[in-house]
C-alpha cells in the first residue's frame, strides 16, 4: 500500500530537513506551511516535498487541510519537531504489507531534552492523535490548539510498538516562546469563561505538580522540573492573559507636558 507523509511547519527552517529526511521512504512528503518567512518552504521543496501554504487558522484545522492535500490511502504524521526512527520505518512497512488490524494507530514517542532521554514528566511513550491512519478514517477537531481527533471508523485505534523520536526544543529560548504562543492559542478555548488570577495561579499550581510529582518528573532531574515549570508557565499565562482579555484595563494618559509660560498650540 502507498503511504503519505504529512509535516505541518511554520518557520522550522533549522528542523525541517531532519524531519523530512526521517520520511524519504515515504511515496508522498506533504509540508503544510502557513506562510513562513525563513527558508522553511525552500528547504523541504529541495528535499522533494510538497509545499502547500495554508492559512493558519488553528492546528485542528491545519492538520484536516494537511490531510486533505495526500495522495494515498494511507497517512503518517509528524510535527517538525519529530523524527521517524529506523523500527517505526520498518513496522509501518511491514504493517501495511499485510493486511492492517485497525485503520488508525497510535505511535509512541520518546522525547529528547537538555542532553537526556526523558523517561517520565508524561513524555514517555507521550501518544498524542493517531500519527498512521487510513485517509477518511479520522478527522482533527478544529481547535485552535491541543486539537483532539474523531474516529470514521468502527475499529479501535490500535499502537505501535516502536518509538518516533521528539526534540520539542532545541533550546530554552523555545521553551518559553512555546509557552507564549500555546498560551495565547490556549485564551481562545476560554473564550465562555471568567476567571481570575486565582484561578490562573491554581491551574498553574496543578499543571506542575501534575508532572513533577504525579508523573514523577522528579525522576528526570533538572530536565524534569524546567518540564514541570514550563507547564506551569504555559498554564498560568493562558488564564492570565484570559483574564486581562476579560477585564480590559485601559492605559493612563496624561495631557502633553509643556514648558511653564507656554501657550498650547493651536
Amino acid at each position: 500500500m502507498s503511504i503519505s507523509a504529512y509535516i505541518i511547519a511554520y518557520n522550522e527552517a533549522k528542523k525541517i530537513a531532519d524531519t523530512i529526511n526521517s520520511v524519504l521512504w515515504a511515496d508522498e512528503i506533504i509540508v503544510a506551511d502557513s506562510a513562513s518567512t525563513d527558508d522553511t518552504a525552500r528547504i523541504a521543496e529541495d528535499l522533494g516535498a510538497r509545499v502547500v501554504q495554508v492559512p493558519f487558522r488553528g492546528f485542528g484545522h491545519l492538520r484536516n487541510q494537511a490531510v486533505k492535500a495526500c495522495s494515498h490511502e494511507w497517512i503518517f504524521s509528524l510535527d517538525t519537531d519529530e523524527q521517524c526512527t529506523t523500527e517505526v520505518r520498518d513496522e509501518i512497512l511491514m504493517l501495511l504489507s499485510g493486511t492492517p488490524a485497525r485503520d488508525a494507530y497510535l505511535v509512541p514517542r520518546r522525547n529528547y531534552f537538555m542532553g537526556r532521554w526523558i523517561k517520565h514528566s508524561g513524555w514517555y511513550p507521550n501518544f498524542r492523535q493517531p500519527q498512521l491512519f487510513r485517509k477518511g478514517s479520522m478527522k482533527y477537531v478544529e481547535s485552535p490548539v491541543h486539537e483532539g481527533y474523531e474516529l470514521l471508523t468502527a475499529k479501535p485505534v490500535g499502537r505501535l510498538t516502536h518509538a518516533i523520536w521528539q526534540i520539542p526544543f532545541r533550546d530554552f529560548e523555545e521553551v518559553v516562546k512555546k509557552a507564549n504562543r500555546y498560551s495565547s492559542l490556549g485564551v481562545l478555548k476560554l473564550a465562555d469563561q471568567k476567571v481570575t488570577m486565582r484561578t490562573a495561579l491554581f491551574h498553574g499550581m496543578w499543571s506542575f505538580l501534575k508532572h513533577y510529582v504525579a508523573k514523577r518528573g522528579f525522576l528526570d532531574g533538572w530536565p524534569g522540573f524546567v518540564i514541570a515549570l514550563g507547564n506551569f508557565e504555559g498554564t498560568f499565562y493562558r488564564y492570565a492573559k484570559r483574564f486581562e482579555q476579560q477585564e480590559m484595563w485601559s492605559l493612563p494618559k496624561q495631557a502633553p507636558l509643556r514648558r511653564r509660560g507656554d501657550a498650547p498650540s493651536k
